[in-house]
């Protein structure tokens, strides 16, 4: 199963130990799913850790250096304009799009607007557990 995991996922997954999104993560680590990212996702992920979390450069890197073990990165070479309210949100379905994935799991109101893109499904964490259960 291939899977592209968006920003808010990564904060939840790692932030909250009892979370939704940190059980999945450890699930779908045991179940051999690949896991994928880019550089402007880790980047992003890594800023709103030192930004709204207070981490220092330091710490963010180690949480971030946990995260890269697990993960997949690509570089899109496709450029899209598909999520008109949040550009940046196009970045997740770069990545998705040059990752063949099948599943974005993302908390974010504008990508899940589009209820699926090309083929890929667009879901929320706890929707995720239902489809592997």
């Amino acid at each position: 199963m291939k899977i592209t995991l968006d920003t808010n996922f990564f904060i939840s997954a790692t932030q909250w130990e009892y979370s939704v999104s940190h059980k999945l993560l450890i699930k779908l680590i045991m179940q051999d799913a690949e896991l994928f990212t880019t550089q402007i996702i880790l980047d992003e992920f890594s800023e709103i850790l030192m930004r709204d979390f207070s981490y220092n450069l330091d710490e963010a890197t180690k949480i971030l250096n946990v995260v890269i073990d697990f993960v997949i990165i690509v570089e899109p070479t496709q450029k899209i304009d598909v999520v008109k309210n949040d550009p940046d949100d196009n970045a997740i379905l770069e990545c998705a799009i040059q990752s063949n994935s099948e599943y974005v799991i993302t908390y974010d109101k504008h990508l899940l607007e589009h209820n699926g893109f090309r083929g890929i499904k667009i879901v929320k964490p706890e929707e995720m557990f239902g489809i592997l259960t």
